[in-house]
C-alpha cells in the first residue's frame, strides 16, 4: 500500500487520531460527560476514523480498503455534526469548534486524497505467504 509497512504511517490515519483526540478533550469536560447519549455518539463516530483506517489497511486489496475509508470519512463529517451541536449546546466555545472542524476538514481531505489514490492504483503484489488458493479467489479479501 504505498510502501506503507504500518497503518500509523498513513497520513489520513494520523488525523483521524488528532480529530478523535480532540474529541476525547470535549468529552472529558465534566458539563458534556453529564450527557451520555451525546458523549456515547461522539466517542463512537470520532474512533470510527482511524478503526476503520486500520481495518481497511489490513485488508490488502485497494477496494476493500477504500471502502473502509469511505466509513472514516462519513465517521469524520459526522464529527462535525457532533461539534455544531455541542457549540450550540454551549459544550464547546467558537474557538473550539473553529479548530474541530478544521482538524475534522483536515481528515476528510486526508481521506478523500486516500480514497482517490486507491481507486487510481493497481493492487499491490500478493505477499508471499498467502496459500495459492486464496489468491485465486476473487473474493478473498473483500469480505
Amino acid at each position: 500500500m504505498a510502501g506503507f509497512k504500518d497503518f500509523r504511517e498513513i497520513v489520513a490515519w494520523q488525523l483521524a487520531r488528532e480529530l478523535k483526540l480532540l474529541a476525547d478533550a470535549l468529552l472529558a469536560k465534566p458539563e458534556v460527560a453529564r450527557r451520555y447519549k451525546f458523549c456515547d455518539q461522539l466517542s463512537d463516530s470520532a474512533r470510527s476514523g482511524p478503526r476503520n483506517i486500520a481495518e481497511g489497511f489490513a485488508r490488502f486489496f485497494h477496494k476493500p480498503f477504500a471502502q473502509y475509508v469511505r466509513i472514516a470519512k462519513g465517521s469524520e463529517a459526522e464529527v462535525i455534526n457532533h461539534f455544531i451541536d455541542a457549540r450550540d449546546l454551549k459544550l464547546m466555545t467558537d474557538e473550539e469548534f473553529i479548530q474541530g472542524e478544521h482538524t475534522a476538514r483536515r481528515a476528510i481531505k486526508a481521506a478523500s486524497g486516500l480514497i482517490r489514490y486507491l481507486e487510481s492504483t493497481p493492487d499491490p503484489p500478493p505477499p508471499r505467504y498467502l496459500p495459492k488458493a486464496k489468491l485465486e479467489d476473487p473474493t478473498w479479501g473483500q469480505e
